[in-house]
């Protein structure tokens, strides 16, 4: 298979576009549905949704449009330092001039195109050079003229076939996640914010008084199993957010979970042959620990993060995350949330019905990096059941689900471990398709 290898120019196979920025002066260019790539928007192989959209009349002004499979290329930016951001369009889409689209020359196929810049990208990030002001660059000159080699189109299609395969059941998977959550988080949002059903239940009430609890349940909750629904009160009481279901509390953060503050892992360096990957702020943001700063594994287990985790970043960028990034050392300015009382998805739904303010609070911080403090989680506030028997009842509707979330992701970092390990062997004509296939299909 080797041996019909072809070396080259990458040039030979493929040609680049440019984009570009439409005025912001003029309102009428951002007004449609066109997705607008850049930089900011390119944190995964497939990109189905942009911050930004233009109208037809702002792509026609000042950039191009490709269709939908596309591959694109960042040639601009902070990133490029670190990592050089490969992605693929899921539908037509328009693009800034910081980005590339990277198209097939006849002969190469369009599906094995980013797969060529993928198996090549540690040779992409060696030409990066500087822009000015710390910008990396790649030099499109540079890119066009690096050496590769390329099978034959057969082989092209093969290659592309066994790695976009698994790349389909990581989207899958993470398109089912993007599903599951939002379903937790709507229930979440009924049940302990809203409180449909105990609305729902008091105006029966007040239509039947005279009725049994399992009538009116029945009467307000027809899609809820009845073991749940009789659960729910059926009348409301104050509190000092107002009014609260009957026989609920009002509980604070930081009474529902415990949120532990990681260590300054500089003073815990790395040992040989046993250290774990530092957990900060960056690697909550991407979700893995590549790249990440080692510490001494020894460590109390209770800073050491496991997949299932929930962590908050109080600092900086303000986030809160079901981790699946793998062990890791927890660092300074990152909470790990737990509680021996209340569930995890309790926790976390709790953390984001407050993430928005929290977010507000960090912004006010104009002389200092923007931070919550522990007076924060205290001063916010949720509403919890009395009744264990009803927690335990919603917790065997969100749990499951929400305990798949972060398996479903470490389903997927397996996966990916996989297509990256048989990528460049592929890419460099090491390891034949048949093999790939075995492999492919003995551990996806």
């Amino acid at each position: 298979m080797a041996g019909e290898w072809r070396n080259g120019r990458l040039g030979d196979y493929i040609l680049l576009q440019s984009g570009g920025t439409p005025s912001k002066a003029r309102p009428d260019y951002w007004s449609g549905d066109l997705p607008w790539v850049s930089a900011k928007d390119m944190k995964s192989y497939w990109i189905d949704e942009t911050e930004d959209h233009l109208s037809e009349a702002g792509a026609n002004a000042a950039t191009r449009v490709v269709e939908g499979g596309t591959t694109l290329l960042l040639v601009r930016g902070m990133t490029l330092h670190n990592d050089v951001p490969i992605c693929r369009v899921r539908r037509r889409s328009a693009f800034n001039q910081d980005v590339k689209a990277v198209l097939p020359r006849p002969g190469t196929d369009p599906e094995f195109v980013p797969y060529l810049l993928l198996g090549n990208k540690t040779r992409l990030l060696s030409i990066v050079d500087s822009a000015g002001h710390g910008t990396g660059r790649i030099n499109s000159d540079t890119l066009l003229d690096l050496s590769v080699k390329v099978p034959p189109l057969a082989d092209q299609r093969a290659i592309a076939c066994i790695l976009g395969s698994l790349d389909d059941k990581i989207e899958l998977n993470r398109r089912m996640n993007r599903t599951l959550e939002e379903m937790a988080r709507a229930i979440f949002k009924s049940w302990f914010v809203d409180f449909d059903p105990v609305r729902a239940k008091a105006a029966v009430r007040r239509e039947h008084p005279k009725w049994t609890d399992e009538q009116v349940s029945r009467a307000a909750c027809p899609k809820l199993k009845p073991e749940i629904a009789r659960l729910f009160p059926d009348s409301f009481e104050d509190s000092e957010l107002g009014e609260i279901p009957k026989g609920w509390r009002v509980m604070a953060l930081d009474e529902i979970a415990r949120f532990l503050n990681g260590l300054a892992l500089q003073r815990f360096p790395p040992e040989d042959g046993d250290s774990l990957p530092v957990i900060k702020i960056a690697q909550l943001r991407v979700g893995n620990t590549g790249g990440a700063d080692r510490a001494s594994a020894r460590l109390n287990p209770d800073y050491i993060v496991q997949d299932g985790d929930i962590l908050f970043s109080w600092s900086g960028s303000l986030e809160c995350v079901l981790w699946a990034g793998g062990p890791g050392a927890l660092n300074q300015h990152l909470f790990k949330v737990t509680s021996s009382e209340y569930p995890k998805w309790l926790c976390y739904f709790a953390v984001h019905q407050h993430l928005d303010e929290f977010r507000h609070i960090a912004a006010g911080k104009a002389t200092t990096m923007g931070h919550i403090q522990r007076h924060h989680l205290a001063a916010a506030k949720i509403t919890v059941p009395a009744d264990a028997n009803l927690l335990s009842a919603i917790d065997a509707v969100i749990d499951p689900m929400f305990e798949s979330l972060w398996q479903r992701e470490v389903s997927c970092r397996t996966l990916a471990a996989l297509r990256d390990a048989l990528l460049p062997k592929l890419i460099s004509g090491e390891l034949r398709v048949p093999d790939a296939e075995r492999i492919a299909g003995r551990c996806a």
